[in-house]
């Protein structure tokens, strides 16, 4: 046994790391380890002769996720692992056989979606909103990662779509589907059937990935659809050497065809499957974990987590007038962190729909606290940030007559990067810290770094999608927050109708709404407090606090104390 990829973690960490042959699953809860447990037992396979790194595909859900896989395996010493998103995954193996099949090169990928199945609308003349095409576009997704054609589909929803009647929906699915045949083109879920369908046709393709990829490892099980775990089967074949991780809590992204009953039944589809259960966190404070255990309580696979961190401030709960005082409240609260030295780098702001973004800026820009919206533009595709980069580059190939750092801050003040922060709120404000990350990582960057070799790894970054933090207080949806964590968590709209969304009201999307909660709470490393408004607007229609709030129980949670803004109330 290797001590080196071992070394450092914890009894069941060690154990997960340690079983090298499947079938294998890790049940992880949050802010267990996780990503640090498939590293490690990848790099401790190679250290031990059991894995050729060539011969490893570990497969993922995000670009960035497969980023840092790849550059947690580098920095164990492992190089060569094919460690990508599915997609990526499916579409390399496309491109490279396809030619071998066909004689040609493989069909491209569809842009936009949507505006194909406006040229399909139109062509039936049929007269579609915006709305309408992405509506559309969304039910055409879940159809494919469902693995139901088009006749299915219609038979599964009668009443059609919207205005659409179900056999004016296929007839638009197959005017859609008539277009990317005559352009030769595919689009996302295309990648994934074309590529199950590739191994399922042709065993000789099937042959060579089963010789190339012995050992498959499988991040985020629980968000897996059927035409991925089809692709999966495919992918192993007749043989049992699969590792999957998962936290069937965190499932939440049903409605994009994530079903986790793959990693709760694994155990049953293999009876000699080797299971580890993953449940000491090292995120957050035992009284946020409190909360999230209490939510979760007695629902099928949740895991029970223990902190191992010594107590801290108990999660408090607050209800507020209507939006405009719970807004004001937080950044109240927010402000008064960072007056008590906490860093707006580690606070974020999480809800559950993105308008409810828009009153929460305006209080914390009248506090003169900047704020980053998660999920619009990646940082490497800010135009200030792609400015910096090709200004360092052009830099890069000149004579260097200074320090590298000193050559960092030059090319970047000659872009408007001044020594003090303009007022926070607006684009400069943006501008300057996306600026400044930049020079924070030259900053961070070792000991004889050069300009050109800097750069490089701003292109690397950019493509791993490893971006850099801004100092800056998140707001967030919970969609989007999945996979981070912040030392101060403040989880907003927690109110009936917005957590759970009032469009959810059957049992499985009412428990898919708590599994959301349940991400936003263990987000939290230090503090969490919860929060809604009892009336909507500014109107005097009366609103209930989320039934999570009750489930958790005031045992749990504080009451919170008046805040000094219009209309708010501690409620418990």
């Amino acid at each position: 046994m290797s001590d080196d990829a071992l070394a450092g973690l914890d009894e069941q960490q060690r154990v997960a790391a340690s079983l090298l042959r499947g079938p294998v699953c890790v049940l992880a809860g949050a802010g267990t380890g996780k990503t640090r447990v498939i590293t490690h037992r990848i790099a401790h396979g190679v250290d031990t002769g059991a894995y050729s790194p060539g011969r490893v595909m570990a497969v993922t859900f995000t670009a960035k996720a497969a980023g840092e896989m790849r550059g947690r395996l580098r920095a164990l010493g492992v190089e060569g692992v094919a460690a990508r998103t599915f997609h990526a995954t499916a579409l390399a193996q496309l491109n490279f056989f396809w030619p071998q099949l066909a004689g040609d090169t493989a069909p491209s990928i569809v842009d936009k979606k949507v505006r194909v199945l406006g040229q399909a609308a139109d062509a039936l003349r049929l007269h579609l909103d915006a709305a309408t095409l992405r509506d559309v576009a969304s039910r055409i997704e879940w159809r494919k990662v469902a693995m139901r054609t088009i006749a299915q589909d219609a038979e599964a929803h009668p009443s059609g779509l919207g205005s659409l009647s179900a056999d004016a929906l296929a007839d638009l699915m197959r005017a859609y589907e008539k277009i990317k045949d005559e352009r030769r083109q595919l689009d996302f879920e295309d990648v994934l059937l074309a590529c199950a369908g590739m191994l399922e046709s042709e065993p000789r393709v099937a042959a060579a990935v089963h010789e190339q990829y012995r050992h498959l490892t499988v991040d985020e099980f629980q968000d897996v659809s059927p035409v991925q775990h089809r692709l999966l089967e495919l992918w192993l074949g007749d043989r049992r050497d699969i590792c999957v991780v998962g936290d069937p809590s965190q499932t939440i992204y049903s409605f994009a065809g994530a079903d986790p009953r793959y990693l709760l039944e694994f155990a049953d589809r293999y009876d000699d499957a080797q299971i580890v259960r993953l449940e000491r966190n090292y995120r957050s404070d035992p009284g946020i974990l409190a909360v999230a255990n209490a939510l979760m309580r007695g629902h099928p696979g949740a895991l029970t987590l223990e902190s191992d961190r010594a107590p801290g401030p108990t999660p408090v709960a607050t209800a507020y007038l209507d939006d405009a005082a719970e807004a004001e409240g937080v950044a109240d609260a927010i402000a008064a962190q960072i007056a008590g030295g906490v860093a707006p780098s580690d606070i974020a702001v999480l809800y559950r729909a993105n308008a409810q973004s828009a009153p929460l800026l305006s209080a914390l820009a009248a506090r003169g606290i900047a704020a980053s919206v998660l999920g619009g533009r990646r940082f490497f595709d800010l135009p200030e940030v792609r400015q910096a980069v090709m200004a360092l580059r052009g830099a890069s190939v000149a004579p260097v007559e200074t320090t590298f750092l000193a050559a960092v801050r030059d090319v970047l003040r000659s872009l408007g990067l001044s020594d003090d922060p303009p007022p926070a709120g607006g684009a400069l404000r943006e501008a300057w810290e996306a600026r400044a990350a930049v020079l924070r990582l030259a900053e961070e960057a070792p000991a004889g770094t050069t300009l050109r070799t800097f750069t490089d790894q701003l292109i690397a970054r950019g493509r791993d999608q490893h971006e850099p933090a801004l100092r800056t207080v998140t707001l967030a949806t919970l969609h989007a927050a999945k996979g981070l964590e912040w030392d101060h968590v403040h989880l907003v709209g927690v109110s009936e109708g917005l957590l759970p969304i009032s469009y959810a009201t059957g049992f499985e999307q009412i428990d898919e709404e708590r599994r959301l909660a349940y991400v936003g709470i263990t987000r939290a490393g230090r503090t969490l407090s919860l929060s809604w408004s009892e009336q909507v607007g500014s109107s005097a229609r009366p609103r209930q606090r989320s039934r999570f709030v009750q489930e958790i129980g005031t045992g749990t949670l504080r009451a919170g104390g008046a805040r000094a803004t219009r209309g708010a109330r501690p409620r418990g």
